[in-house]
């Protein structure tokens, strides 16, 4: 099937297989509390008006957030990255050196310092060479419309 050809091969997940793409469907029915709070504050362009992808597939692994147009990773250390410390340092370098920021926030982070959390994600956003700040309407035009309108 030409579709699931275009997914595979997309430069989004990076030569994700089916089977890590599956897995992130099931992912996303199974959030965190932690992911729960952070996704609430994500989704929609919340934040500097940039779409972010949860439990996003990208080559052998799952990203928890994915921002495309900023090359932006964000994962969320719960209790058991305290025991993989390891491989998710070798994950880590991975992503950076196909392209990625990595930022990594602790489940307590989230819970209890949401606000410097999301400070933390906007400055890499405003560091990105894809942002544009939101726009907003012409003043030229919104004077047409208010003489039309009279």
């Amino acid at each position: 099937m030409v579709y699931s050809r275009r997914i595979i091969e997309s430069k989004h997940n990076l030569g994700a297989s089916f089977n890590i793409k599956s897995k992130s469907l099931e992912l996303r029915k199974i959030m965190t509390e932690a992911e729960e709070i952070l996704w609430s504050r994500l989704r929609k362009r919340q934040q500097s008006g940039m779409y972010f992808r949860r439990q996003h597939p990208y080559n052998i692994y799952i990203l928890d957030f994915y921002c495309f147009n900023a090359n932006l990773a964000i994962e969320v250390d719960g209790e058991i990255h305290e025991r993989t410390i390891e491989y998710d340092a070798g994950r880590t370098r991975f992503l950076e050196s196909s392209g990625l920021t990595v930022l990594r926030f602790t489940n307590n982070d989230i819970k209890k310092r949401i606000e410097w959390v999301l400070s933390e994600i906007n400055k890499h956003l405003m560091k990105s060479t894809f942002y544009l700040p939101p726009s907003r309407p012409s003043p030229r035009l919104m004077s047409f419309d208010i003489a039309r309108v009279l």
